[in-house]
């Protein structure tokens, strides 16, 4: 496990599991039914085993190095002394240099390639294993290490351009970045899969299984359904009274509130932890240690409450993963979208809620008396639904105008990597985009195009899961309402175990079964993503909540 990158890094969660192993003695049958003899059965099941096993001591071993970086990652961010930052980076380095040649060794790829020939004795989650182990050795291959270097610099230089040009609001001081990146990530790309369209392969890193002509279904979907009624919004709805949230309120309070939460919602203490950072995130090192950490503002308390819910969501994930099967690529979330899924369904589709309102303001009462007289449940679920008007931030964005954020980004760079557009172009198609999907235009480049830090660091297909973790969120929370008896009515009595306990069994413990996130919610749901799932929730809501 690492450090997140907004909540969680691209290569998170590198802890899973024990398999067992298919017995030795098989048995197969000829069409007429006559047994193969059982002696050739166990010669040919034995070289397998004894391959499997000898792939998953070194999956293990990865994944154990995986977790003393995600330890140094954690403590940089939450515990070290600024002056250790030079030798911190030494240490980091030659980590990554030492699971870079276990990653890549010839003896990997060997026992990979002979399972892979044969797959037939493998039972599904050995086969899981090896296909992802593949996958992952096949992209960590095919990079020259120049390149890998220059990716490495490249992300360095990039952070310091970006921050200047933010500053001086100028996107001419980190246009030459970005095109740096795009021809890298072009040759990366190809480096990988020349057959396949670049996006497609990078978009992989992040959205196992995920296709650019699928991401343009869904979001297609998405834009025609959420313009107008965003529009329908501003022109006719009445906004719920958001004053009653504003005030000052004490960190520490705020602190202990959440914990407070955090706890009842099922993060367990005595494998995790609870920090304060400057950019909240979920880290440790393995299932058994989940670091979590939140900020807080003083002038700001749904910030401070909605993020360390979110963050919950993400280390509940953690901690309910199958260890079982504990340092093999089967028990990693089986993308970003999954784990933003996971986070998003405990910020949004509970703790967004009315039944969560009539938990959560007792709570409120208790760290915050002042608020006694201004609320009620009621009132309470309306305050913390508001949509952000002007939505011109990503990062401040609510569910309702978020997505359209997402397809900016999500447009904008696929046009890049196609060629399509140049890197001189887009903060005039930014602003447009803006104006046309949101009804705001950004004053300067720092409001617009250079208000993420992603691109520095040339990551490029990594937004759309944002967008695809809200959607999978609430499909998964509508079976899970249709599955568990009286779910609501729980949540509101503050009983989040049969919640918690059903995401386990359906979506924790299943890991990276699943080839994609289609795939999972065929398991979970009976259908593959579906975005009417999402804007119908959406316009149901907001309907009400507005009252158009």
């Amino acid at each position: 496990m690492s450090i997140a990158f907004c909540s969680l890094s691209p290569k998170f969660l590198k802890h899973c599991l024990p398999v067992k192993l298919r017995p030795h003695r098989v048995l197969t049958f000829s069409k007429t039914r006559k047994m193969v003899s059982s002696s050739a059965a166990t010669a040919i099941a034995v070289a397998p085993a004894k391959d499997y096993q000898s792939l998953c001591d070194k999956l293990r071993e990865i994944s154990t190095l995986g977790g003393i970086s995600g330890l140094l990652q954690w403590d940089e961010a939450v515990m070290m002394p600024a002056g250790a930052a030079e030798s911190r980076g030494k240490q980091k380095s030659v980590l990554a240099g030492v699971v870079y040649e276990k990653e890549t060794s010839e003896e990997l790829g060997h026992l990979l390639k002979t399972l892979k020939e044969q797959s037939s004795g493998l039972d599904p989650v050995q086969a899981a294993v090896v296909r992802d182990a593949h996958r992952q050795f096949v992209r960590n291959t095919a990079i020259t290490k120049e390149m890998a270097q220059r990716r490495a610099e490249l992300e360095s230089e990039g952070y310091v351009k970006w921050v200047k040009a933010r500053d001086a609001a100028d996107f001419s001081q980190f246009a030459p970045v970005l095109q740096e990146w795009v021809e890298l990530l072009k040759k990366y790309a190809t480096a990988i899969d020349s057959s396949r369209p670049m996006y497609d392969v990078l978009l992989d890193d992040y959205e196992k299984g995920m296709t650019s002509a699928r991401l343009d279904e869904i979001f297609a979907e998405v834009r025609e359904g959420l313009v107008p009624l965003i529009k329908e919004i501003k022109a006719k709805g009445t906004p719920p009274d958001s004053s009653l949230l504003q005030g000052t309120f004490d960190t520490k309070a705020q602190a202990a509130l959440c914990n407070a939460i955090a706890v009842d919602l099922g993060f367990s203490l005595e494998q995790g932890r609870l920090d304060v950072s400057v950019h909240p995130f979920t880290g440790g090192a393995h299932p058994t240690d989940v670091r979590m950490t939140t900020r807080f503002k003083e002038h700001d308390l749904t910030e401070g409450l909605t993020g360390a819910i979110h963050e919950t969501g993400h280390s509940l994930y953690e901690q309910g993963r199958n260890l079982e099967q504990d340092g093999l690529p089967v028990n990693e979330a089986l993308s970003l979208g999954v784990h933003e899924s996971q986070s998003l369904l405990w910020e949004r589709m509970v703790a967004l809620s009315q039944p969560f309102a009539h938990y959560l303001l007792p709570k409120l009462r208790q760290h915050f008396p002042e608020l006694a007289d201004k609320l009620t449940p009621e009132t309470l679920y309306g305050a913390i639904n508001v949509i952000r008007e002007p939505s011109m931030i990503r990062v401040e964005a609510d569910e309702v105008t978020y997505p359209l954020h997402i397809i900016l980004r999500y447009e904008l760079e696929q046009q890049l990597l196609a060629g399509d557009i140049s890197v001189e172009d887009v903060p005039r198609l930014w602003n447009e985009k803006m104006t046309e999907c949101l009804g705001c235009t950004p004053k300067d480049d720092a409001q617009g195009v250079l208000q993420d830090v992603h691109w520095s660091a040339g990551i490029l297909g990594y937004f759309p899961t944002y967008s695809l973790g809200a959607m999978y969120a609430c499909q998964i929370y509508q079976t899970a309402c249709k599955e568990i008896p009286h779910l609501e009515k729980e949540i509101a009595a503050g009983n989040f175990k049969p919640l918690r306990n059903w995401l386990k069994e359906k979506i924790h413990q299943v890991g990276s079964l699943h080839p994609n996130g289609d795939e999972l919610m065929k398991a979970v749901t009976g259908s593959p993503l579906d975005p009417s799932v999402f804007l119908n929730y959406l316009r149901a809501k907001y309907t009400a909540l507005y009252k158009l």
